[in-house]
């Protein structure tokens, strides 16, 4: 697995885990304090998250980063 594709299977789950908690990409963007259209950009690989943005994230759908990269 190349770097891209890592960085699109992470991108992948946090969609994912955000649809499994049956939230909307207003309702995630909003409790993580980050812009909607960032989400949105991020979601559809066109965008690379900072650490501190997969931790926002993390933290408004209950989960922890590993998650995201398992």
């Amino acid at each position: 697995m190349d770097m891209d594709a890592e960085v699109e299977y992470v991108l992948d789950n946090i969609r994912k885990i955000r649809c499994e908690k049956e939230m909307s990409v207003v309702e995630l963007a909003s409790q993580a304090g980050i812009a909607r259209s960032y989400l949105f950009y991020l979601e559809s690989h066109q965008k690379i998250p900072t650490l501190k943005t997969m931790h926002k994230l993390a933290k408004a759908l209950g989960v922890t980063m590993k998650d995201f990269f398992t």
